[in-house]
């Protein structure tokens, strides 16, 4: 099993509009790096969903991957604003995997997460990072169930 952190913005998707939906395809990421990591993910895999852009900024729940990724439709649509004329049918640029969604947590802010020690190598802390999918090692993840559950409290 993998581990990984995708960011949403929330007020375009967040970890309650995938409570709601209960699933969806993880569309409209336009980075080559990020799309190979969404391309490597597995059925199972455990997925931190990550609220940027917002005040505060940080860890809102867990999903895993329900299907791997399957073509991005949003590359194909004219009016998305994640439309890719360099795309075709027969040769997508874009790929989503289906997230399912797992549980919310209580909120593990940025802030949170740079004063944990343990997590100073997490990817999303990296100055300069921007992806918007990243892999988690299992140490990590492990670190931020725990925060979670302490969290809960």
């Amino acid at each position: 099993m993998n581990y990984w952190l995708v960011k949403t913005e929330p007020q375009d998707y967040s970890i309650f509009n995938l409570k709601e939906d209960k699933k969806t395809l993880w569309t409209g990421v336009r980075n080559y790096q990020a799309r190979s990591f969404l391309r490597k993910m597995k059925v199972g895999d455990r997925v931190l969903v990550y609220h940027s852009n917002s005040e505060p900024s940080g860890i809102a729940g867990l999903a895993i991957v329900n299907k791997e990724a399957v073509t991005d439709p949003t590359q194909f649509n004219k009016k998305s604003r994640h439309f890719d004329p360099k795309s075709s049918i027969d040769n997508p640029r874009w790929f989503a995997p289906e997230l399912r969604f797992q549980k919310i947590f209580p909120f593990i802010s940025l802030s949170l997460l740079r004063k944990t020690k343990s997590l100073k190598n997490l990817l999303i802390l990296r100055k300069g990072n921007r992806l918007s999918v990243t892999p988690v090692t299992s140490k990590d993840y492990e670190t931020i169930i725990q925060l979670s559950s302490l969290l809960s409290r």
